[in-house]
């Protein structure tokens, strides 16, 4: 297991290395130890799973209100899914910026997005399943988004007409919200 950071601020890559032979493979997902060494949460309140059967579904880009904020840890167990994630941090240096990871059940991965970030990712394959790990437990009246097409993120997805929830189709640009979070990362 290799953790490394990304390019904004607390978003983290945690390789997986798993055992390969004739048989298939075999390796950790979770490691108390390792991810406590890196400052990494290590309890969580709920883990989620989302399976999604066509190509180019889009879920996001979304984010729990404080103080109902999350810290989400993101694998995909089956097929690939470009995930994105935008710095939501009001005087964080990559406010406003987004970046992004493809996870994919053949090669391992997990994706870490701290508190501040809105979340989403785009399929590329038929038939995926996304799980992921939160710090805490969803709160229906907390939850909000930003568009997935906002042009002043620019955020190159992996096709121009996504299939979308209508929560998602209607969600408003960065720029018409008031962001809740401060620059600073809690896990």
């Amino acid at each position: 297991m290799e953790i490394r950071p990304l390019k904004l601020q607390g978003t983290m890559a945690i390789e997986l290395s798993p055992r390969k032979d004739a048989r298939g493979s075999f390796g950790r997902l979770f490691d108390a130890e390792i991810w406590a060494a890196h400052g990494l949460p290590t309890a969580f309140a709920q883990e989620n799973e989302a399976f999604t059967a066509a190509k180019h579904t889009l879920r996001g880009l979304h984010f729990q209100r404080p103080p109902h904020a999350e810290t989400k840890i993101v694998r995909c167990a089956l097929g690939a899914v470009l995930d994105v994630f935008v710095d939501l941090r009001i005087g964080s240096s990559t406010f406003g910026r987004w970046d992004s990871i493809v996870l994919s059940a053949t090669e391992p991965r997990w994706v870490v997005i701290p508190k501040g970030f809105a979340h989403g990712y785009c399929t590329l394959t038929p038939d995926t399943l996304v799980q992921y790990k939160v710090d805490r437990s969803y709160a229906p009246q907390a939850e909000a988004g930003i568009s997935w097409a906002d042009p002043d993120l620019g955020i190159e997805w992996p096709t121009r007409e996504p299939i979308l929830s209508d929560r998602d189709r209607a969600a408003p640009r960065l720029r018409d919200i008031v962001s809740p979070f401060a620059d600073e990362i809690e896990w």
